[in-house]
């Protein structure tokens, strides 16, 4: 029994013992802890405590004394010189160094001309205007009929003045225009003319001036030509191709009969793949229609997806 609480008192004494030689170390949330630093590295250090325990504590919660303390070591010192703020004697004095710098100089202030002809900016805007000027007195002299070289040499001398001059003066060679003044009225001359519905209509009797008497003279008339409707264009973008455009807008070329009115109108179909003259549309269904087309003396179906249609005509044959 003896020996049992000798064993007891030996661990308890030698506890104590390590509790009063372990360190210890203030940390930033106002705690603290002792122990043996066992292990470290660039994030933190291990420490083990008196309680036989092992606790991971980084660099930045130790205070400044417990970095202080910990930089004693000289093989923990450089990974807690890093994390240890100088105080200010100990921070180097930084002096700051003012040097003259070259300045731009303005150039002196003058009237606008001079002001431009000064600088290497008005000298480029300067010249462009004079050529300008140059090429202005160019096509007026054309326009206006006179020498290029001399009205090229006077807006070289007067810039943009000469130009003006010569615009506005007036086209050399034209005649101005008379009024209109009533001249008395001429001999009637008599014509007696018989107008004919036929292509070829007989000739025409004329009184001569001064009586000579009839003479028959070629007639000239033709009848009209007819009048033929003008083409209609749809195009994509402006129109939806699909089925029931086509029912709607085109439901006379389903049929093989058509009206009179309508019998000469075609169809001019744009695709990628090229134009169609349809006179017959055969079939149509919902993504797609089919054309009947002319090859020459023979015919042929196509069938035309109504993504590919780009544009449509409604035209008469002749036009």
């Amino acid at each position: 029994m003896r020996k049992i609480l000798g064993i007891i008192f030996g661990f308890w004494l030698g506890g104590l013992l390590l509790a009063a030689g372990a360190e210890m170390f203030p940390l930033a949330d106002g705690t603290s802890v002792s122990g043996d630093v066992v292990k470290y590295d660039g994030t933190g250090a291990l420490i083990h405590t008196p309680a036989d325990a092992y606790t991971n504590i980084v660099w930045t919660l130790f205070t400044q004394d417990a970095l202080k303390q910990l930089a004693q070591n000289p093989k923990i010192r450089p990974y807690a010189i890093p994390f240890i703020v100088p105080s200010a004697e100990q921070r180097p004095k930084e002096t700051i160094a003012v040097h003259e710098v070259s300045r731009l100089e303005l150039p002196p202030k003058a009237a606008l001309f001079a002001a431009l002809f000064s600088t290497p900016v008005g000298l480029v805007v300067m010249f462009l205007i004079y050529g300008a000027n140059l090429y202005a007195a160019m096509e007026i002299a054309i326009c206006r009929s006179r020498p290029v070289g001399m009205v090229m040499g006077v807006a070289a001398v007067l810039p943009i003045l000469g130009p003006l001059i010569f615009l506005s003066l007036p086209v050399p060679g034209a005649t101005p225009v008379a009024p209109a003044t009533k001249t008395e009225p001429a001999q009637e001359t008599a014509v007696v003319s018989k107008v004919v519905p036929a292509a070829s209509a007989p000739p025409t009797r004329v009184q001569m001036p001064g009586g000579g008497g009839v003479h028959l003279a070629k007639s000239t008339w033709q009848p009209p030509p007819a009048s033929r409707p003008a083409p209609q264009v749809f195009q994509r973008g402006q129109f939806t191709f699909n089925r029931r455009f086509f029912e709607t807008k085109f439901a006379v070329f389903f049929s093989t009969i058509r009206r009179e009115a309508d019998k000469d109108m075609i169809l001019l179909v744009k695709t990628p793949r090229g134009r169609y003259e349809v006179e017959h549309i055969t079939r149509i269904s919902a993504n797609d229609i089919h054309f009947e087309v002319a090859h020459g003396a023979a015919r042929q179906e196509v069938m035309v997806p109504f993504g590919e249609i780009q544009e449509i005509q409604l035209k008469h044959k002749d036009t």
